[in-house]
């Protein structure tokens, strides 16, 4: 169960934290896997561990600004060759952002917008060309509990992940008779490399006083790990999931039912 053999995986942001655990698993499953990321050196680096691994699995980096439309079809174009065609896309690349819609530049607005949005359309629409040649395939995007809920301080950050629940319905719906799946994950805080950073930037000097308040707002006391989104990415990007699309994915440590 939970194969994916025969299969490429592409994997936005996969140099790092949820990324890097999916390609890992996905590799590990099978997969040929692209790690794709706008930092080529982590892209290599997941490479690296993949075969590190000794599995059968293929694996690829390619360095990508998925902001880009030229950059973004030439990487797909440049997968589907190397690796043989495209059958899983996850759209996870991604940035954060603290702030109300008081405290929000413009300029800040904007840019996760662009990389936030846009870039899960550009892969999106670069994919879908690619999966249906194949008779179908499945993307699966990285949204966040703030697609479900209200979170303080995140407004453009939860602007962005709406979108990204939006987008996944209609995905669903405009390909489901041609054998494309669309779902999405909405993670609670998962404690990656990037939320480390995330806190020293934006909390200098109250490192372990907000890493404790992150960790504490899930009611099971802990932020999740990338290893269990990984987990679930696996089910839903495999034949197991055959029967789900068009469906938000809490993984939440108890969030919701609060």
């Amino acid at each position: 169960m939970f194969r994916l053999d025969g299969k490429t995986a592409i994997v936005t942001g996969a140099g790092s934290g949820i990324g890097q655990s999916i390609a890992l698993l996905f590799a590990q499953q099978g997969a040929r896997v692209a790690s794709v990321d706008i930092n080529e050196s982590e892209a290599q680096s997941t490479v690296k561990k993949i075969t590190a691994l000794g599995t059968d699995a293929k694996a690829a980096a390619f360095r990508c600004d998925v902001t880009s439309s030229a950059e973004v079809s030439a990487t797909f174009d440049a997968v589907a060759d190397e690796l043989g065609g495209i059958d899983i896309l996850v759209n996870n690349a991604g940035i954060a952002h603290v702030g109300t819609v008081a405290t929000t530049s413009e300029a800040d607005f904007d840019r996760l917008y662009q990389v936030n949005v846009k870039g899960a359309f550009l892969c999106t629409k670069a994919a879908v060309s690619h999966l249906l040649a194949r008779g179908g395939g499945v993307v699966l995007n990285m949204a966040s509990i703030v697609s479900l809920i209200g979170v303080e301080d995140r407004f453009a950050y939860s602007m962005t992940k709406g979108a990204i629940l939006t987008m996944t319905y209609s995905v669903a719906v405009d390909f489901m008779k041609k054998g494309i799946r669309c779902n999405c994950i909405c993670p609670a805080r998962i404690h990656t490399p990037f939320v480390d950073g995330f806190i020293s930037k934006n909390y200098p000097g109250r490192e372990t006083e907000m890493f404790k308040k992150l960790s504490d707002y899930q009611p099971l006391g802990r932020m999740g790990r990338p290893d269990e989104v990984a987990a679930m990415a696996l089910y839903l990007c495999s034949d197991e999931a055959a029967f789900i699309t068009g469906q938000a994915f809490p993984l939440d440590g108890g969030v919701l039912v609060t």
